[in-house]
């Protein structure tokens, strides 16, 4: 019996050793979600609550201005520092940004990063009324847009039906961020197939971090530096994964944005770590791995 209906439990302890890419056992995935949260319907979540603790009917002004804060400052500062550092990402993007907002989708396609699925906008997949019908109009906007094949995804919200990975797997989808239970990819069952649950994170995001949590403006630099001392000892014998969840309104604000780059530069300064996007850390498990999932039919 499994603990959970696509992934079988093991201890990471237990898992196979697995040859590091290039060498480097700490891959850093920069994971940049681009969302849009409509202007007339409920801000999916808020910097402010609502006045005098009573919810009201769209428009959410400061809350909405919030988060296109981030897309008109907070994203192109984000841009700057890992442009000029020449750092690979992954773009978690809702698909209709690319017709509100086309100079964003003009400009990730500039810095040629990797488009990521994340729903059409950002609706949870639990709430839409045809998630099969979403999940195609979400893939063929990124992929039209932008010639890639989008074969990674975030489901808006984390949010999944007990259907969510069959589809996916069903309309091309190879890694699913959505099930964060390990440190390293790990495979997962679908009716399609085996499909790669990827790394992603809670601990090292900037929404819970700030958002959720209030921490102080150093909190993810001082969780960076923990996490690296730990996997300074896990690492001889296993690679990790290292994600970094992000969203423009919070680390692309300027005082958070420092930190950011402070982050940036830690790794950097390293000889181990190796900054990939979604897709090239789910190619190197599959090949480094050599199972193809056949493990799933036991």
């Amino acid at each position: 019996m499994w603990s959970n209906p696509r992934v079988p439990f093991s201890l990471s302890s237990d898992r196979a050793p697995l040859a590091p890419y290039t060498g480097k056992p700490i891959m850093v995935n920069l994971a940049m979600n681009i969302e849009y949260w409509p202007f007339d319907r409920p801000m999916p979540r808020g910097v402010l609550p609502p006045p005098h603790g009573k919810p009201s009917d769209p428009p959410d002004v400061p809350n909405f201005a919030w988060v296109e804060y981030g897309l008109r400052c907070g994203l192109p500062r984000f841009i700057e520092a890992v442009g000029s550092r020449d750092l690979p990402v992954s773009a978690l993007m809702n698909a209709q940004v690319a017709d509100i907002y086309p100079a964003i989708a003009d400009a990730v396609l500039r810095a040629e990063w990797e488009f990521v699925g994340h729903g059409w906008f950002q609706q949870s997949l639990k709430q839409s009324d045809d998630q099969e019908a979403d999940i195609i109009k979400s893939l063929d906007r990124l992929r039209g847009l932008s010639g890639q094949a989008v074969r990674a995804w975030l489901g808006p919200g984390i949010g999944e039906t007990l259907e969510t990975p069959d589809l996916l797997k069903k309309h091309g989808i190879e890694f699913l961020h959505d099930w964060l239970l390990d440190d390293l990819p790990c495979w997962m069952k679908t009716e399609h197939g085996p499909m790669v649950a990827m790394p992603y994170t809670f601990e090292l995001n900037d929404v819970p971090i700030y958002a959720v949590q209030n921490s102080s403006t150093d909190e993810m630099f001082r969780r960076l530096e923990g996490t690296l001392a730990i996997f300074d000892r896990e690492t001889v014998t296993q690679p990790k994964v290292l994600t970094l969840a992000l969203h423009p309104h919070l680390i692309g604000v300027p005082h958070l944005a420092y930190q950011f780059e402070r982050c940036l530069d830690l790794l950097l300064a390293r000889d181990d770590v190796v900054f990939m996007t979604s897709s090239e850390i789910g190619d190197w498990f599959v090949a480094a791995d050599g199972t193809g999932g056949s493990g799933l039919d036991g």
